[in-house]
């Protein structure tokens, strides 16, 4: 816009008849130029704009989109199968300006004689008196554990030993079957006994709740000391990151439908303890999947940590899904690929992909880029997209066609002059007054040779859809709760995420397995390893 909102509260129809011809002209040329960008602003939708289907009116007729590199817009799937072994090309360009955040400095003017200063710690003050469980539910049963070796000489120790006895106790809220073989969920309430005996030799043993060995990066515990059961602890993760409810809608859920007071933090540490018993998992399994993926798409999409903008990454291919929230840079691709990625990467045109020598751009982009410069009012603009739209539609129907039959040259070659035209045009616009018309014609340019790939290798995909895909529910998720509030909450979301969607991938229920992930480890025993994908 040339003119702003001040400039626009001083122009009236006696300062327009008081101008010279001359003045008058420039002025209408500015302010026709401000009309056609407030159209075009106005004809924006999902279809040709980075605006997401669900910034349109229920009322409004939709179109079919044709992607977006938004992260809820809808790309469709295209046709075709995936290779597995071919040379590679490697992409060419100059980067994108990253996007930067400046911190404001705070103006509030604060007495540092009345200012409170922070304790350093959480929880209750020193002296004053704690808080425990005031809810009494009744005890379903009772579980006895006793010790069956002697920790001091090895010898096995007799359940009717009598100088056993019981030492201490732990109750267990637990989600079982009904008994008899009824279908649904009940509420457990399990009493776990400990005793301690001693042995012949006159060593006293005692069994002791399983507790996971102290890890890196975790302030909570991994134990069976827990108040909820493994099966307890997935439902309340279910229920927070596959149903998007807050703390206190899974806090309202229970105590409605289960006749259960939990409060929030414990509902929170259930959630952090699963997403650190998945942890071994991510890293063994998903992670490593990912780096030797022949074919992977990348995407990320903005999240904020407490207010402050971090970016929620995906990487997916055909088994797994990997999800890691942190900066926009270089070294979060690095982190997650390692410095020997040497297969093809699927991406947007984002600068930081440019280093994979193996890339694809996806077309679906530029298509919606194109359509957007079509529709504009702009006519250097108008012809402009119209051209892209023409030559890339042209492409695709060629790449599609090759795909069900090998066509007799080259399509790199079929198209040679095409492509040589299209970079001349691309040349020409490069320089454009029309922003948008600029920005189209150097991120041709700047991804060149990375576009046109797949005439090489036509079984290759024509666009970013999978990892479009793979962010959609988490996006929602991000505009229901605003992000998470802590490091620790959000490396648990980021692991959580990348094992549930990699089990709804393998077209397998991810809560029976995250419930025995859990299990076994707080017993500090090995996760186990990831379902493989059923059959069908």
């Amino acid at each position: 816009m040339q003119l702003n909102t001040h400039d626009l509260k001083q122009l009236d129809d006696r300062y327009l008849c008081a101008l010279p011809q001359e003045a008058l002209q420039r002025l209408s040329s500015k302010l026709l130029s401000d009309l056609k960008e407030a159209h075009d602003r106005l004809n924006q939708n999902s279809s040709n704009s980075s605006r997401p289907p669900s910034s349109q009116s229920p009322w409004e007729n939709r179109e079919e989109i044709a992607s977006g590199d938004d992260d809820e817009e809808k790309v469709p799937r295209e046709a075709g199968s995936e290779g597995a072994t071919d040379p590679r090309k490697e992409g060419k360009g100059e980067d994108d300006a990253a996007d930067g955040q400046k911190d404001k400095p705070s103006t509030d003017a604060k007495d540092p004689k009345t200012e409170p200063k922070p304790s350093g710690r959480l929880g209750k003050r020193p002296g004053e008196p704690g808080y425990g469980r005031t809810q009494t539910l009744p005890i379903d049963k009772t579980c006895i554990h006793r010790p069956t070796t002697c920790g001091g000489c090895s010898a096995p120790l007799s359940e009717t030993c009598e100088s056993s006895a019981a030492y201490t106790a732990r109750y267990e809220l637990e989600l079982e079957s009904p008994a008899g073989g009824g279908h649904g969920l009940v509420l457990v309430q399990t009493k776990h006994v400990y005793y301690e005996s001693q042995c012949s030799c006159g060593h006293c043993t005692r069994e002791q709740p399983g507790r996971c060995r102290a890890e890196e990066g975790w302030s909570v515990e991994l134990t069976e000391w827990h108040l909820a059961g493994p099966l307890l602890v997935v439902f309340i993760c279910a229920l927070a990151m596959r149903q998007r409810l807050s703390r206190a809608r899974i806090q309202e859920f229970l105590r409605d439908w289960f006749g259960l007071s939990l409060s929030r933090a414990t509902i929170n540490q259930c959630i952090h303890e699963g997403g650190r018993a998945v942890e071994p998992v991510v890293k063994e399994g998903i992670l490593n999947a990912v780096r030797e993926a022949e074919i992977l798409y990348a995407d990320e999409t903005s999240w904020k940590e407490q207010g402050a903008l971090l970016w929620l990454w995906v990487f997916t291919c055909t088994t797994v899904t990997f999800f890691i929230v942190g900066k926009r840079t270089r070294e979060m691709v690095v982190r997650v690929l390692g410095e020997a990625f040497e297969n093809w990467l699927m991406s947007d045109g984002y600068g930081v992909y440019r280093d994979v020598s193996w890339r694809l751009r996806c077309w679906a982009h530029i298509l919606r880029k194109a359509r957007g410069l079509e529709e504009s009012l702009d006519q250097e603009a108008h012809r402009f997209g119209r051209q892209v739209l023409t030559v890339f539609k042209e492409l695709m129907a060629a790449v599609y066609q090759a795909r069900g039959s090998p066509p007799e040259s080259p399509l790199r070659s079929v198209f040679a002059e095409t492509l040589a035209e299209l970079f001349a045009t691309c040349l020409e616009h490069a320089e454009s007054k029309h922003e948008k018309t600029r920005a189209l014609a150097r991120e041709l340019l700047n991804d060149w040779d990375t576009f046109w790939v797949i005439l090489d290798y036509p079984w290759l995909p024509l666009t970013n859809n999978a990892a479009e895909r793979a962010l959609r529910h988490w996006v929602i998720a991000r505009r229901i709760s605003h992000g998470t509030r802590t490091p620790q909450g959000t490396h648990a979301f980021g692991l959580l995420a990348s094992v549930i969607e990699t089990c709804r991938q393998r077209a397998v229920s991810p809560w029976p397995y995250l419930a025995e992930v859990i299990r076994q480890r707080r017993k500090d025993l090995p996760a186990p390893p990831l379902p493989l994908p059923t059959a069908g």
